[in-house]
């Protein structure tokens, strides 16, 4: 398979979802009722059955530290950046940053890693990274915003793994994998039906979304904000990577995995927080769409230098 291959489905189920929309086929809201259904159904089935069957030991540790140094750098600027270049209001800053720095690791992961690394091995640990890390951090600065005063609730974030089933399906994963529980078979193959739904339904929901009838609460993304985006991930992330795997002296095909996972472009993810918060929709369905068309160049750049 070459490597763009690995993008062209994402980009026929996001023309379905648009053209979908625009011809009125699924109704107004179904970005809406798509979003929800994968927030709270689809991807916590897909995370934990991804998690579950995951193996917890053998990570590279100093390979997954220098790509959450670049996470961490890239994230942190988004999140600030967009408050003081672009007026973005707190509610909407965790989105941001995300956009930035939030990797593509499963649909458009898997075939890239099998493709330009030979193995998913590394993959595995940038999923869990992210799932367990970053995706928290995400998920608790947006729920602290659905309270009207803006207040950091102990009790209130204490209690959002139960609360938030994508939180809760990982811990749920990640137990599973240390415990080496297996599912009853009945109950494992209806989970994989219903994680099987959560990429196509993100993505005809990420299509839907680009023809709205009605306003979104986000403010409109200009061209700046989508240029800083995009070269925030598409550039900064893969070279932060680089940076941090030589000053750890990772060995070269370390350092080829770290800056390939890095160079992957924003995952869908962002845009069905954003929407499943009410915040920032805008700005994460046009970096999905945005950094997912150029990656490709970032990617086969890398993989030609570092490969």
């Amino acid at each position: 398979m070459s490597l763009a291959s690995a993008f062209v489905p994402i980009w026929i189920l996001t023309v379905v979802g648009y053209v979908a929309c625009r011809r009125g086929l699924l109704g107004e809201a179904v970005a809406a009722v798509l979003g929800r259904f994968v927030f709270h159904l689809a991807m916590p089935a897909a995370l934990f059955l991804a998690l579950s069957r995951m193996p917890l030991s053998g990570f590279a540790g100093r390979a997954l530290l220098a790509f959450g140094v670049s996470t961490a750098a890239v994230i942190g600027f988004g999140w600030v950046g967009a408050s003081r270049l672009f007026g973005r209001r707190p509610d909407e800053r965790p989105i941001w940053g995300m956009a930035a720095g939030y990797v593509n690791s499963a649909n458009l992961g898997i075939p890239i890693a099998t493709q330009v690394l030979g193995d998913v091995s590394f993959l595995a640990a940038v999923v869990l990274l992210q799932v367990l890390v970053v995706t928290p951090v995400i998920l608790i600065a947006l729920d602290r915003h659905t309270d009207p005063a803006g207040r950091v609730r102990i009790r209130r974030i204490a209690s959002l793994p139960v609360r938030n089933p994508v939180i809760l399906a990982s811990l749920l994963g990640v137990a599973c994998s240390a415990a080496s529980f297996r599912l009853p078979s009945a109950v494992e193959v209806s989970l994989t039906l219903l994680a099987g739904a959560a990429v196509p339904a993100a993505l005809v929901a990420l299509g839907a979304s680009l023809h709205r009838t009605t306003p979104s609460r986000a403010e409109p993304t200009g061209p700046a904000e989508l240029v800083v985006i995009t070269v925030l991930k598409l550039v900064a992330q893969p070279v932060i990577a680089y940076a941090a795997g030589l000053a750890l002296r990772l060995p070269a095909p370390q350092l080829l995995a770290v800056v390939v996972c890095a160079g992957l472009p924003t995952a869908q993810n962002t845009f069905i927080f954003g929407q499943e918060y009410g915040v920032g929709e805008t700005v994460a369905n046009r970096a999905v769409l945005v950094t997912t068309t150029l990656s490709l160049v970032t990617l086969a750049a890398v993989a030609a230098l570092l490969g």
